[in-house]
Order: C-alpha cells, then structure tokens, then sequence
C-alpha cells in the first residue's frame, strides 16, 4: 500500500488521505500535549513558518498510546494553539503501536532510524520525514525538530525542487 492512499481524519473530523499532502516534504509526528517533550511543538511550529511555502509540511498525530494526551478532540486543539501557535494540521488521535497501530504508522515503522533499527515508536515526538519521492527517514524522540539532519535533509530537498 503507498503511503499517499492511506485514508487519515484531520482533529476536526474531515477524512481525506495522505496524498492531500502529495508532492511536498511532510514531517510526521505523534505529538502529546501532557508529554515533557511537548516544547517540540515551538520548533515544528517555527519549521512549518519556515518552510510551508516551500513544499513542506508537518503533519502532527496526536496519539494517548503513552497516556499523555487529552481526551477530547477541543481540547487538543485548544491546547496546540493557544499554547504553541500551531498552524500545520493535525490529525485526529490514533494509535502508533499494536493491534490498534493506525494504517500509516504500520507503514512508517518499517523504516530504520539511524541506528538501523525498525519498529514499535519508543515515545512521543517521534518523527518521519517523508520526501516527495517518497523516501522516508526515522527520528526518535530525543531528535529535536530542527536538529541539523531534520534541516539539511530538508534544506536538501527543497534545492533539488527548486532547480
């Protein structure tokens, strides 16, 4: 199954597909707004003023799988933009992990991080950054949205684009 095929439900409840955000640089992340790891949010918000009208896009999952996130659809809302600004869409929970694992993460957790390892997501904020080609790249949690293999991966990207 290709990864733009996969149907996703935005936090507001409208269903689409991954493919809405075909053809750009789309970062991936299960997000949770109790989760210590949540000050990410400011600089996936500062990558997605950065670069949105380039080509890129995060894409945040909020995901309760490690027990941190809010219940209710609203109140993620309320809290990601009252609290962090944030302007890129967001999705409606899911699960990362297990029996439930949402369709897309089933394909995303096939990728490697940088250590070679695949599979289960180890915690909140972990990030996929999938290219227009389709190439994915894995980076756990501890990795900083605007770490400088997320940027120049990016940054990369965007200049083979443009020329």
């Amino acid at each position: 199954m290709g990864l733009d095929s996969i149907e996703v439900t935005t936090l507001d409840g409208r269903t689409t597909t991954f493919g809405e955000w075909a053809g750009q640089i789309r970062l991936v992340v299960n997000v949770a707004s109790r989760c210590g790891l949540a000050p990410q949010y400011k600089a996936l918000e500062a990558l997605q003023e950065k670069y949105r009208d380039r080509g890129f896009t995060v894409l945040g999952f909020p995901s309760n799988q490690f027990l941190q996130e809010y219940l209710d659809s609203e109140k993620i809302a309320e809290y990601c933009s009252a609290t962090w600004g944030v302007t890129f869409p967001m999705m409606a929970k899911v699960w990362v992990n297990g029996r439930g694992q949402h369709p897309l993460y089933r394909e995303l957790t096939k990728t490697p991080d940088t250590a070679g390892k695949a599979g289960r997501i180890q915690w909140n904020f972990e990030k996929f950054l999938v290219m227009p080609d389709g190439a994915v790249h894995r980076f756990r949690p501890q990795t900083v949205p605007d770490d400088p293999a997320i940027i120049g991966l990016i940054e990369s990207a965007l200049t083979r684009a443009a020329s």
